[in-house]
């Protein structure tokens, strides 16, 4: 089989989880593509990123954290998201929140503080007993609501949010070279290191890319699997519900343009940030930009294939609620307003949150119905769901 290599990075330094990739590498015959490789990195039992007992979130280098969130930032984003999440609460007739990956429980608690009696049961979906242990100490007072699980029940109701979710969700990476396409993955090199190495494949991304020039790219399989899932577990219930899904992407169109060649794919350690993933495995995080079209394609699409495949009449559907940027999704949830009674801090942190060169337009926020479609407030002006 014809392989194109590509540059090593330097070597890893001997660790458990080094180790380990190269037991991993070596019995898969030599090779692990790139999904695999950030599943192992973030999420080995105790070893990956997002499995060790290292400090994640935080507003200072100095604090021993990689990056800040923005429920660390201010509760008043926390406080804006309540305003949606209560709409769709009352919508859906449901009491049940599902959060996933609830990181340092900042936003938990905003929302819990904020909902009061409407949520009756918080369910959060967590992999890392670390980051579990952690929320479950700072939001003791809310115990007798709280509820941990690692994997999605057959029949799930409620409104679901994920908070810089689906970024963290391994992704394949697709490189097109002198014309031809390849899957780009990860093999063991002879100095003890990492090294990318490329295979033919018969993958493309989903948008035909412009050009004859190099590319490389993303596509979001094992998002998309959760995606489907969800949404037919939704499904099965009586009720049905909604989900909000807040990070940092694009629309298809955008994500695959011919001037975006050089992919997504970024880690951060210290609040910095680069661009090689085989250094320092497991000592940082590893993310890609979310293509949001991609989201909202695969929601419908499973909402219509449980629908073709049950055998009991059902009359929900699925679709998409909106899809705006952050500034636009909090100032619709009367962040601008809860901003004029707070201190010259807080006012300075929100404006982060909605700033075009900080969080208000990188980051974008897709709501999803399970049932009957409704207005819901977060897209009430600036909505670009004509843009996925």
């Amino acid at each position: 089989m014809n392989k194109t290599s590509h540059s090593l990075t330097t070597p890893c330094a001997p660790s458990p989880l080094a180790e380990r990739l190269q037991q991993i590498i070596d019995a898969a015959g030599g090779w692990i593509g790139f999904d695999r490789f950030m599943e192992l990195a973030l999420y080995t039992p105790g070893l990956g990123y997002y499995a060790n007992d290292s400090r994640k979130f935080g507003h200072m280098p100095s604090s021993g954290s990689d990056f800040v969130t923005a429920p660390e930032m201010t509760p008043l984003f926390g406080q804006a998201v309540a305003v949606q999440l209560a709409q769709a609460l009352q919508v859906t007739q449901t009491d049940e929140l599902w959060e996933f990956g609830a990181g340092s429980g900042a936003l938990a608690q905003q929302l819990l503080q904020s909902l009061g009696d409407s949520v009756q049961r918080y369910t959060i979906v967590e992999l890392s007993a670390t980051l579990r242990e952690r929320q479950q100490q700072r939001l003791l007072p809310w115990q007798h609501k709280l509820h941990w699980v690692s994997e999605l029940p057959e029949v799930m109701q409620g409104v679901v949010l994920g908070n810089e979710l689906l970024d963290a969700m391994p992704v394949q990476l697709l490189a097109r070279v002198q014309g031809q396409w390849f899957e780009r993955g990860v093999v063991c090199a002879a100095d003890g290191g990492l090294a990318w190495q490329d295979r033919p494949t018969e993958r493309r991304p989903p948008f035909e890319i412009e050009g004859e020039h190099d590319y490389l790219s993303e596509i979001h399989l094992q998002a998309q699997g959760f995606m489907r899932t969800l949404v037919q577990r939704l499904m099965a219930s009586a009720k049905g519900g909604a989900a909000f899904f807040i990070d940092y992407g694009f629309p298809q169109a955008e994500y695959y343009h011919p001037q975006r060649h050089m992919g997504t794919v970024m880690c951060h350690r210290a609040h910095q940030s680069d661009d090689d993933p085989l250094a320092d495995v497991g000592l940082k995080d590893i993310t890609a930009h979310v293509n949001f079209t991609a989201m909202a394609l695969t929601a419908q699409q499973a909402g219509d294939d449980f629908l073709a495949a049950s055998a009991k009449p059902n009359e929900k559907i699925v679709g998409t609620l909106g899809y705006c940027t952050q500034a636009r999704f909090l100032m619709n949830c009367g962040l601008l307003g809860a901003m004029e009674s707070a201190s010259l801090g807080e006012r300075a942190m929100g404006l982060k949150l909605v700033a075009e060169h900080e969080m208000g337009e990188l980051f974008k926020v897709l709501g999803l119905y399970v049932g009957q479609p409704w207005d819901a407030l977060g897209f009430a002006q600036g909505d670009r769901t004509h843009t996925l």
